[in-house]
């Protein structure tokens, strides 16, 4: 549907990607794309002259670095169908990659002569703080998924009891082996294995790997496996590994719902999202182990450099430490 709203050249670019992209990414970079080329159609005189559907691959030459880094500001802050929209340096800087990406696909390949995407500076990404939950709050959480049920009466106690073992495993998951929620709802029940406590994730780019999990997570997955072997799956979801209530396999958005559902309940000061779960478990492991190369292994970061920059400020912490380390003379 989003294709048919681009360029037909476009769809080129998908195929080239698609081995090398999770489906998500490509449907993320489709929506930023369609974002481009309806500013473009706005304002750019070329591009004025016929409808987005029609433009021909050689228009990408007829745009400039400028009419880019123009589109880039004008994305802080734009109303389209009588709705605001902003986007903050992560937002753009995302979709300059995705228009980096995209120039960069077609000019490698020769079939434009100009490249102006590659004129145009990333902006600078300011450093966010790292929003985890501490020790207590992850025993906290654990335990109100277990018992919340308690102060709950009627139709939304029926619904908790008949989700409970299912969001449990999940969370559980989720803190005792960082996974991404993405690697999380694309799990089949043939990925576990209990014999060695490993699942098998497909990461970022299609590669596979096998995340090993402790006794918590063991005993939380076995407990849901024998609620799921009493669900009766829609045709086509059989093999999936966490079921939604409709009986087909769980969606990002409805993992990122219970998180938020059962975190707000414990914390208001931190907004939990599944990716803070993959940091609290990032944190957890740094500390425990102090070896960065092992965190971003497991983590599947392809870049050690990536996972540096989450948890320098932890290096730094440890860095203190070695300043009282060490004692000169005895007082």
């Amino acid at each position: 549907e989003l294709l048919q709203t681009l360029p037909h050249f476009c769809k080129d670019y998908f195929i080239g990607i698609e081995p090398t992209t999770s489906s998500r990414t490509r449907i993320a970079y489709a929506y930023d794309l369609r974002i481009f080329f309806e500013y473009m159609h706005e304002n750019n005189p070329v591009c004025k002259k016929m409808e987005i559907s029609d433009f021909p691959l050689d228009i990408l030459d007829q745009i400039c670095a400028q009419d880019i880094e123009e589109y880039l500001n004008w994305l802080k802050y734009y109303i389209k169908d009588d709705i605001e929209h902003t986007n903050n340096e992560r937002g753009i800087s995302r979709k300059l990659a995705c228009i980096k990406s995209f120039y960069h696909f077609f000019f490698r390949t020769e079939r434009i002569s100009t490249n102006p995407a590659e004129l145009v500076k990333m902006p600078k990404l300011h450093e966010k703080n790292i929003i985890r939950l501490d020790a207590d709050e992850v025993a906290m959480l654990l335990d109100h998924i277990e018992h919340c049920g308690d102060e709950l009466t009627g139709q939304k106690r029926v619904y908790y009891e008949k989700t409970k073992e299912r969001d449990l495993a999940i969370v559980t998951l989720l803190l005792g082996t960082g996974i991404r929620v993405s690697e999380c709802v694309g799990l089949d029940v043939e990925d576990v294995d209990f014999k060695n406590n490993g699942i098998k994730v497909t990461r970022k780019g299609g590669n596979e790997m096998v995340v090993y999990f402790g006794h918590e997570v063991e005993k939380a997955l076995k407990k849901y496996l024998e609620v799921r072997k009493n669900i009766v799956p829609v045709a086509g979801h059989e093999h999936a590994l966490f079921y939604s209530t409709q009986r087909k396999r769980i969606g990002i958005q409805a993992v990122e719902n219970l998180v938020k559902k059962y975190a707000g309940a414990i914390t208001t000061t931190k907004k939990i999202t599944p990716h803070k779960l993959r940091s609290t478990y990032g944190t957890t492991l740094y500390q425990e182990t102090g070896d960065i190369y092992l965190v971003a292994d497991v983590l599947g970061h392809r870049d050690v450099n990536t996972t540096k920059k989450h948890y320098a400020a932890m290096d730094d912490a440890r860095r203190r430490k070695a300043a009282t380390a060490v004692h000169l003379r005895e007082d």
